[in-house]
């Protein structure tokens, strides 16, 4: 089941980074990672097109309360995100019916790729979700196009889940992966559904 999350005033600090809820004052920040063409695209959204679109954005995130701003602390700006939202198609995954989880979401401004920043930040929010929060498994997917999301999660210990036909909010349909994290510190048995999308290993019979 979805587990309830709210940030409420959190931060989370690592070498480099503070990951906090997002203020009306990032504006200028996020627009201008957001609307980089090829940032929204490898997450399954387009790029914004205006400072308008990103305002509506912000104040959704400043509402809801689950997204946390990735901010670099070497040049004091926020430089992209990671979301704790809730996971689809709940009422299918039975196997999640007695167990409380999340699905992680994240984008990264292009200028920072390949520096290590995006495994750096979803690993403070995992230790956080699993040892303070204690959620007992993390979704979390990507596309088949997008190779680095998948080094990402490779890299924090995500196992291939599901293979699925991802909807994007482009209007297309993409191959992609969902894959699971379970919390190590707890003794989880999941009896898996639909077991024709699944690829997780090793799973019951």
């Amino acid at each position: 089941m979805n587990a309830d999350f709210k940030i409420d005033g959190i931060k989370l600090e690592t070498e480099r980074l503070v990951l906090r809820a997002f203020k009306d004052s990032d504006l200028n920040d996020f627009y201008e990672y957001a609307s980089e063409d090829g940032v929204g695209e490898m997450a399954g959204w387009k790029h914004h097109e205006s400072m308008e679109e990103t305002k509506d954005i912000l104040d959704l995130f400043i509402k809801e309360d689950e997204t946390f701003a990735i901010f670099l602390k070497g040049n004091n700006k926020v430089i992209g995100s990671v979301g704790v939202e809730k996971y689809g198609m709940e009422d299918k995954l039975t196997e999640f019916s007695n167990y409380k989880g999340r699905e992680i979401g994240y984008v990264l401004s292009k200028d920072y790729w390949g520096k290590g920043i995006m495994p750096e930040a979803v690993n403070a929010v995992i230790h956080y979700l699993f040892h303070t929060q204690s959620l007992d498994f993390l979704i979390c997917g990507y596309y088949d196009f997008n190779n680095q999301s998948k080094r990402v999660q490779e890299k924090l210990g995500f196992k291939p889940y599901r293979k699925l036909t991802l909807n994007t909010s482009m209007g297309t349909n993409e191959n992609g992966v969902l894959n699971l994290l379970l919390n190590p510190d707890k003794n989880i048995v999941l009896k898996f559904s639909h077991k024709e999308t699944l690829i997780y290993r090793p799973f019951e019979s």
